[in-house]
């Protein structure tokens, strides 16, 4: 596969990665199948235009899939975990050579800025660099127990995993999450949202050329609807991960609880961005901009609550609108842009539903609009901040999912920590001050799977991802992914005399 001009319309770039006769379909067992169902149309979030059409899966394929899947999860279990390592290092290699191809083609589906993916795709070979270090490190261990037996503990694969991802970063997600799980064994069923199934696709084909046996990674392309109760209820899935909405994660982890079977769900957030009067306010101002609208805001980390403390908040709020005019929002293959357009027009009209909300609960708009223009074309939103919000407006404890932050004074410490807290989200948040003390203070009291002190959005495979209450269960990075991954065999063995 070489490198795709630059100059290549980004329709034809998808058969540049996967073919020059390659339709949308799904993965399946190392060859593209085309869907049988009903047509889903994709649209251009750039200007609305038709992108492309595919036809939805078929419960066959599903259960096609998963069959082959279960079989080929057998002989990648007992493949040495050298080999899993190496098999895996090669695909980070060739993710990082088809970076920019890759990034590219993210844009183009997604509606995200052609920069923010090349970080993702060195973000996804980062991951799987990682993982693949991990394969022939992650073991049981030894227990000392009484009267005389050995006693061990072996960390085995769980099968087949479902993996069901959302359409804001979908391949720095999938990848992200299908590493761990091949590392340790198990095969698995990635499932793309239907409105951007492209690049999972590519990273289907490039798994295979990488050495990855056909079926280990099955990608399945088509609805919610079709693709996942058929997947949960068949016997081979033996866990599954989920990253979305918390409405859709509570369905999820409700049928996957029948079987039963366990969920690792990630979930929305509404995270809250502390600065107190101490702050370096510089760099709190620009990490603000940078939390709340990284991929237009439709990231579930979001620094979409900023929390700041009264004696600055006029100053600060000001400094915030005019670093956001400098955070620019432009067309997705814009070297230039920060953002992009949001990815669909679901999403797209909650989001200004959700502006309306707030200045009709009394925000102030400080920067962006209150309705899309007349004349609006694609669905771009202008950055939007706030002020004036009170944690108790929906504003303030809804997720927008969208480039839309609110500004909330605060006047004490300990009233800050209770704003972060009253809400049923717990996925990250950040704390801006110069008092080290008030910072780990802070940092041990707010409700958060990651909290950062005087910095955001700063993430790597090695460390632990995950949040508390309705942000969701479980961790997808870190070693503590690896546990998420396997399962715990205890074996006893006499071996003293008269044991």
């Amino acid at each position: 596969m070489t490198p795709a001009p630059l100059t290549l319309a980004p329709e034809h770039l998808y058969r540049h990665l996967m073919g020059p006769e390659a339709e949308v379909g799904s993965f399946v067992s190392g060859r593209l199948v085309a869907g049988s169902g009903d047509a889903i149309a994709l649209l251009n979030p750039e200007d609305g235009t038709p992108l492309l059409t595919y036809r939805d899966t078929s419960v066959e394929l599903v259960r096609t899939a998963l069959d082959d899947a279960r079989v080929a999860q057998r002989g990648w279990a007992a493949t040495s975990a050298r080999e899993r390592g190496i098999v895996l290092a090669r695909l980070s290699e060739l993710v990082s050579r088809h970076a920019d191809n890759l990034a590219r083609l993210e844009a183009w589906s997604t509606g995200k800025a052609v920069k923010g993916c090349r970080a993702q795709m060195a973000a996804v070979a980062e991951s799987l660099r990682y993982y693949a270090g991990w394969t022939d490190k992650f073991a049981g261990k030894v227990t000392s127990v009484p009267n005389g037996q050995l006693n061990y503990t072996l960390r085995e694969p769980l099968g087949v995993v479902l993996q069901i991802m959302p359409w804001n970063s979908p391949l720095y997600l999938a990848g992200g999450s299908m590493a761990p799980a091949l590392a340790m064994g198990n095969a698995v069923l990635l499932k793309p949202s239907e409105l951007t199934p492209l690049s999972s696709l590519v990273l289907g084909r490039l798994a295979i050329e990488a050495g990855l046996p056909p079926g280990v990674l099955q990608v399945v392309n088509g609805l919610g609807q079709t693709v996942g109760p058929v997947a949960i209820e068949h016997p081979a899935i033996r866990k599954v991960v989920f990253v979305g909405s918390t409405q859709t994660g509570r369905r999820v982890n409700s049928a996957a609880g029948l079987r039963p079977i366990p969920c690792l769900l990630e979930l929305g957030g509404k995270s809250a961005n502390i600065v107190f009067d101490d702050a370096d306010l510089p760099a709190a101002v620009d990490a603000a901009v940078v939390a709340a609208f990284a991929n237009t805001g439709q990231n579930c980390a979001a620094g979409s609550r900023l929390l700041v403390q009264r004696p600055i908040y006029e100053r600060f709020v000001e400094a915030l609108e005019q670093a956001t005019a400098r955070y620019k929002v432009g067309a997705p293959l814009d070297e230039s842009a920060d953002c992009g357009p949001i990815n669909n027009a679901a999403q797209y009209r909650k989001v200004w539903d959700m502006i309306a909300m707030g200045l009709a609960e009394g925000a102030t708009l400080m920067t962006g609009q209150a309705a899309p223009a007349s004349d609006a074309r694609g669905y771009f939103i202008p950055l939007t901040v706030l002020a004036n919000v009170t944690n108790t407006m929906r504003i303030a404890r809804e997720e927008v999912f969208g480039p839309v932050v609110v500004a909330i004074p605060f006047d004490t410490e300990d009233e800050a920590v209770a704003m972060a807290n009253d809400s049923e989200f717990g996925l990250v948040g950040a704390v801006w001050t110069r008092d080290i003390a008030r910072a780990h203070r802070v940092a041990a009291q707010v409700d958060a799977g990651i909290f950062w002190i005087n910095m955001y959005r700063e993430m790597h495979a090695s460390t632990p991802f995950g949040g508390y209450g309705n942000s969701g269960y479980g961790r997808g990075s870190g070693e503590e992914a690896l546990h998420e991954y396997t399962q715990t065999k205890n074996v006893w063995v006499p071996y003293a005399h008269g044991a």
